[in-house]
């Protein structure tokens, strides 16, 4: 065992460790940089070797038990350019000094399991795997530009503000998840801004208690079904899944630094864009979302049996305002929304969207969104006639004063059920439609009407004044009075029981009568179901 020297620092360090000793007592940085580009990537291929070497073991003595500070100095750690060799375990450890690592390379995976820190900074590091399970933290989780080989765990994980992993690049582990982060809570920003994952990101039941960003992130599962699994999410302001502005790249600014809050912003109108890229599913089955859940300029490249999902999400406001998606589903049923943006180009086909329960109140369309595209949207999605989806459009219609479109959604609800009837109710439903157009167009009834009458009043007046029944008591003969007799199947306007037609005449005043009778029904039946409605 290692002898130890009075203030702490053991015998057998190396001269990198002893470097690395004296800078945490004083809280400055120890660079091993070797100010070249190509030497110090820490993604690169060249080799490291023990002139910025140190171990482990000793970095977790330092953190976990080490010396106190320089009269008038704050320790911390803080390394640059620094490969670690070993497995760096801190499981179950109290971290108290600030630790920032920038542009270092990790041989062995970092294991945080139930450690508890203030502030933690790995900022463009080359790591294997993270294990920080249960981990918390007072102060900041950052991995703004890590590669890391075999995935992210933060199961459980506690953030005491925020956690910035923008431009990491994160590849899978062993069960193909790249973050698997369920139950984590982030007290305040989660941002994730081009993001590279190849693996499931896993957030099932996970907390932010501000907004999460993951402006033009890619994530990319082809082993896999999903690659955002994200049930019963909690996001107390807005999730963004959208492009960014190509404007704000890694290449603006150091990559050792941490990247800036506030310039990852979602691309004005006709800005070069970066696109948020999901390639696999997307589930957002039952979350919660204080504001917003922003679809910007996002892009979907699913497989046939993939889904984009949002069944039963909470929001006042859903901007599905991305790319249409070639393949898969977009299902959103049971989600309530107040607000929903969308654009006419932004749902895919017939039988790739489902709005069955999907409860919103108002439409802000982006873009021109014709009538008839939003027709063929509900048609989209009730590939099997549903009335629901078009009961909703037309309330939502309605309430905003566009009583016509409303009743020509719940004429093309009529219409689509139609097919389904039996021959006679369907028989009985065209001539309702061809008439009244189900009530929802009244005006037909009076043209109707004004077309029978005026071919009875024609047919009649050929004929001369038939005989009266009561020769005694008889009107004057009025051939465009006695047709509308005819036609009224309930008002008598004294014509049609006072004269008695004979031959082919009674055939024609039959013929008025009936038409009369069905006009007349249908106009009842629309009107009933209006009324209904209403």
């Amino acid at each position: 065992m290692a002898e130890v020297r009075p203030d702490g620092e053991p015998d057998d360090l190396t001269d990198p460790e002893r470097r690395m000793w004296a800078a945490y007592r004083t809280g400055g940085v120890c660079d091993f940089s070797a100010r070249s580009a190509d030497r110090d990537d820490p993604h690169a291929g060249a080799a490291w070797g023990p002139e910025r070497s140190v171990r482990a073991r000793t970095v977790a003595l330092l953190l976990l038990h080490g010396p106190g500070p320089v009269p008038g100095r704050v320790a911390s750690l803080k390394l640059r350019g620094a490969r670690i060799t070993g497995r760096l375990d801190l499981s179950g450890g109290t971290v108290e000094p600030y630790v920032e690592l920038q542009s270092c390379r990790f041989d062995g995976e970092i294991q945080l399991s139930e450690t508890r820190f203030g502030t933690l900074r790995l900022v463009n590091c080359a790591i294997p795997r993270l294990d920080a399970a249960r981990l918390h933290t007072t102060g900041d989780l950052h991995l703004p530009r890590c590669r890391v080989a075999r995935g992210i765990r933060l199961t459980d994980a506690q953030i005491g503000t925020d956690l910035l992993i923008s431009e990491a690049v994160v590849q899978r582990d062993t069960k193909g998840r790249s973050v698997a982060a369920d139950g984590m809570s982030v007290a305040q920003d989660f941002q994730g801004e081009l993001l590279r994952t190849y693996g499931e990101v896993s957030l099932r039941g996970a907390k932010v208690g501000v907004s999460m960003s993951l402006r033009g992130a890619r994530l990319s599962n082809p082993y896999g079904r999903r690659a955002l699994n994200a049930p019963q999410l909690t996001v107390e302001r807005t999730l963004y899944l959208t492009s960014i502005a190509q404007a704000y790249t890694a290449g603006d600014f150091d990559s050792s630094s941490t990247p800036p809050y506030g310039l990852g912003l979602t691309p004005a109108r006709g800005q070069r864009a970066q696109h948020f890229e999901c390639l696999g599913g997307l589930r957002l089955d039952d979350g919660r979302f204080g504001d917003a859940v922003d679809f910007y300029g996002a892009r979907f490249l699913l497989t046939e049996d993939q889904e984009v999902s949002l069944r039963r999400i909470h929001t006042p406001e859903l901007r599905f305002v991305g790319e249409r998606p070639e393949l898969g589903r977009v299902v959103v049923s049971g989600a309530r929304v107040v607000k929903l943006v969308d654009t006419s180009t932004s749902w895919p086909g017939p039988g790739r969207v489902s709005l069955e329960g999907f409860g919103y109140e108002n439409l802000a369309p982006r873009g021109h969104f014709p009538f008839a595209r939003r027709l063929e949207w509900l048609e989209a999605a009730t590939t099997e006639y549903s009335p629901e989806p078009y009961e909703r459009l037309a309330a939502v219609l309605r309430a905003s004063g566009e009583d016509a479109d409303a009743r020509e959604v719940l004429l093309a609800k009529q219409r689509r059920r139609r097919a389904l009837l039996p021959p006679v109710p369907r028989a009985w439903a065209r001539l309702q439609d061809w008439t009244v157009g189900y009530g929802y167009r009244p005006g037909r009834a009076a043209l109707w009407m004004a077309v029978l009458w005026a071919a009875g009043a024609l047919l009649f007046s050929l004929h001369a004044p038939p005989e009266p029944i009561k020769a005694a008591e008889h009107p004057d003969w009025n051939a465009p009075l006695f047709a509308l007799d005819l036609l009224l199947p309930v008002i008598d306007l004294g014509q049609q029981d006072q004269w008695n037609l004979k031959g082919g005449w009674q055939w024609g005043a039959a013929t008025l009568v009936i038409l009369g009778w069905i006009l007349a029904t249908t106009v009842a039946a629309g009107a009933s179901r209006m009324l209904r409605r209403g």
